[in-house]
C-alpha cells in the first residue's frame, strides 16, 4: 500500500503587528482546528474546508495509508515565536522520521510565515523535511492564496499548488488538487520541470477578491492554461505585510519540460502585470463609510455591509480596535452592529454583570496600534454566551468555533459582539451566537477584509470597505518597510522600495 505521512502548519505572519503567534495559539487555533497530533489528526482533519482534510479524504479514495504527524494553526499575526516554531517542526519531523518505509510527504502550509528567528518559515520547514526523506522521495504542498513563496521553497518541494480563491472557499479542493498530482508523481515517476516567477509589485489585500475584476479573470485564464504538459499552475498574489526579501506576488509552473513550465508562468506573470492598474478602488473614512451605509440602508431591503478592513484578525490584527465602533456611534447609527471585538477583560466584566446590566467599560483599543485607544463607555448587556458554536458557512465549512466567554453588547442602536478569542468575523453565526441576527441589521460591520463575503454577499444591499486604524493598512504603500527586495514597488504603480530610504508612514489620529 502507498504510504504518504502528512502535516499542517499554518500561519500568515503580519511583521508589523502588535501580538506575536505563541504555541498556545497553535494550540488553541483562534478560528482554525485546535493542534492535533497522531492519530488524533485524522480525526480533526475531515469534511471541513481545509488542505489537510481534503488532501486526507482525497487519499483515502486511493486507497493510500496516512502516517499523521501534527497539524496545528494560529489565527494571523506578528511572528511565530521561535519556541512555537521549533516544537511544531520538531513533531513533524521526528513523525515523519519514524514513519518507516514512505512512498512521498504532503504538507499543508500557509506560505507567508515569518518567525522571530527565521524569515522564511515554509522554506526553512521544507529544507528540513528534504534533509530527512532525500531528494528522491515526492514532496507536495499546498499554500495559501497570500504565500510570499520564495526560491528555497520551490527548490525544496516537489509540486507548490496555491488556493485559487478569495474568500478561501476551495482550501479542501486545494488538498484535493495537492492528492491529484501527488498521484500524478506516484505513476508516473516522472519529476516535472519547474518555473517560478516573483511579481514586481504588492498587491494590497483589499484587491485580491478572486469574485472581482481583475483577479477572477486571472484565474480563469490559469485554468484554462493548465494542460497535461502543465499539469499545475499557481498564482500567489501575496501578503503585503511580510517585511523581508520574499515578500510578494508570484507564479509558479510544473511543467513536462522546462520550456512547458517557463512557457507558461511567463503568460500568466505577464497577464498579471498587466492588470496593474486595475489592482484598486475607494477606500472610505470610518466616518463616510457610516454615513454612506446610513444613506443606503434608508432604501435597503438587506444589510449594508462594512469591511472593517485594517483591523482583520486573518491579516494580523488583534481585532480590538475602536474607529469603526466610533464612527457608528457618533454618527447616530441605528440598527448596526460590529463584530468581533476581542477584549476578554471586557467580556469577563459583561458575565459579571449579567444580561440586562449596564456596564462600563473601556472596551477594546489594547493592542496599542497608533490612532486607537479604549472606548470608554457605558454599555448594556444584551446577552452572554460561552462562545462554542458551529459556523456552517463556505468559509470556515463547519468548523467548531471557540471564541471563550462572548457578550453582545449595546450601546444606543448598536450592538457590539465582544469575545474571548479571536478569529475573523467570516461567517453570520458569529453574530448569532450571542442573540444578534445579522439579516435584520441595517448596517454591519465585520473586521475582516474579503473572508466575510463568502458568507455575507448573499445577504449584502451593497459592500463597503473602510480604513480605520489597524495593524494592516489597506494600502501596503503606509507600512514603515525596511527589508524588501530593492525595486519592488510597494503599492501597484506605487514607488520602488529603495533599502538606504526605506518607508515611514503618516501617523493617524484617533477618529
Amino acid at each position: 500500500m502507498t504510504r504518504i505521512a502528512v502535516g499542517g502548519f499554518l500561519h500568515e505572519t503580519n511583521t508589523f503587528a502588535p501580538t506575536k503567534a505563541t504555541y498556545g495559539d497553535f494550540v488553541h487555533g483562534g478560528g482554525w482546528p485546535a493542534m492535533a497530533q497522531g492519530a488524533d489528526v485524522l480525526r480533526v482533519m475531515r469534511n471541513i474546508n481545509v488542505g489537510l482534510a481534503g488532501f486526507v479524504g482525497q487519499a483515502e479514495i486511493n486507497g493510500w495509508e496516512i502516517v499523521p504527524t501534527i497539524s496545528c494553526a494560529a489565527s494571523p499575526s506578528a511572528h511565530v515565536t521561535r519556541d512555537a516554531y521549533e516544537r511544531v517542526v520538531r513533531v513533524m519531523i521526528d513523525g515523519i522520521a519514524a514513519a518507516g518505509p514512505l512512498d512521498a510527504v504532503y504538507l499543508d502550509l500557509h506560505g507567508a510565515m515569518v518567525a522571530e528567528h527565521l524569515d522564511d518559515g515554509e522554506g526553512e520547514l521544507l529544507k528540513r523535511v528534504r534533509r530527512v526523506i532525500g531528494k528522491d522521495l515526492p514532496l507536495v504542498v499546498s499554500l495559501d492564496l497570500h504565500a510570499n513563496v520564495t526560491t528555497e521553497m520551490v527548490e525544496h518541494a516537489d509540486a507548490l499548488i496555491a488556493y485559487r480563491t478569495y474568500p478561501h472557499v476551495d482550501m479542501a479542493d486545494t488538498g484535493r488538487a495537492a492528492a491529484k498530482h501527488l498521484a500524478l508523481l506516484l505513476n508516473t515517476k516522472q519529476r516535472f520541470a519547474k518555473a517560478f516567477r516573483q511579481l514586481p509589485f504588492l498587491i494590497p489585500i483589499s484587491w485580491q477578491c478572486t469574485n472581482d475584476e481583475p483577479t477572477r479573470r486571472i484565474y480563469r485564464k490559469l485554468a484554462a492554461l493548465e494542460s497535461d504538459r502543465v499539469p499545475t499552475l499557481s498564482f500567489a498574489p501575496g501578503f503585503p505585510a511580510a517585511d523581508f526579501p520574499g515578500c510578494g506576488p508570484s507564479v509558479f509552473a510544473y511543467g513536462r519540460t522546462q520550456a512547458d513550465a517557463d512557457a507558461a508562468a511567463d503568460t500568466m506573470a505577464a497577464l498579471v502585470e498587466s492588470h496593474e492598474n486595475d489592482f484598486d478602488g475607494r477606500i472610505y473614512t470610518p466616518d463616510e463609510g457610516v454615513r454612506y451605509a446610513m444613506e443606503l440602508a434608508k432604501h435597503a431591503s438587506k444589510p449594508v455591509i462594512i469591511a472593517d478592513t485594517q483591523d482583520n484578525p486573518g491579516a494580523g490584527g488583534d481585532s480590538d480596535t475602536t474607529g469603526m465602533l466610533r464612527a457608528l456611534v457618533r454618527n447616530k447609527a441605528t440598527k448596526a452592529a460590529i463584530g468581533v471585538i476581542y477584549d476578554p477583560q471586557s467580556a469577563k466584566a459583561a458575565h459579571a454583570a449579567g444580561v440586562g446590566a449596564t456596564v462600563a467599560l473601556a472596551l477594546g483599543g489594547k493592542s496599542g496600534i497608533p490612532g486607537d485607544a479604549p472606548y470608554q463607555e457605558t454599555f448594556i448587556v444584551e446577552k452572554l454566551s460561552d462562545g462554542q458554536f458551529v459556523a456552517p458557512g463556505p468559509y470556515y465549512g463547519g468548523r467548531d468555533m471557540d471564541m471563550g466567554p462572548s457578550a453582545a453588547l449595546r450601546i444606543g442602536d448598536v450592538r457590539v459582539v465582544v469575545s474571548s478569542h479571536k478569529a475573523q468575523l467570516a461567517d453570520q453565526s458569529m453574530y448569532r451566537y450571542v442573540g444578534i441576527e445579522p439579516t435584520e441589521q441595517s448596517i454591519l460591520v465585520n473586521k475582516s477584509s474579503v473572508h466575510f463575503r463568502a458568507d455575507f454577499e448573499p445577504i449584502a444591499e451593497k459592500l463597503l470597505i473602510c480604513a480605520a486604524p489597524g495593524a494592516m493598512p489597506a494600502d501596503a504603500a503606509a507600512l514603515p518597510w525596511t527589508r524588501l527586495r530593492p525595486g519592488l514597488r510597494i503599492k501597484p504603480n506605487g514607488p520602488a522600495f529603495n533599502p538606504a530610504v526605506g518607508s515611514r508612514p503618516p501617523s493617524p489620529a484617533i477618529g
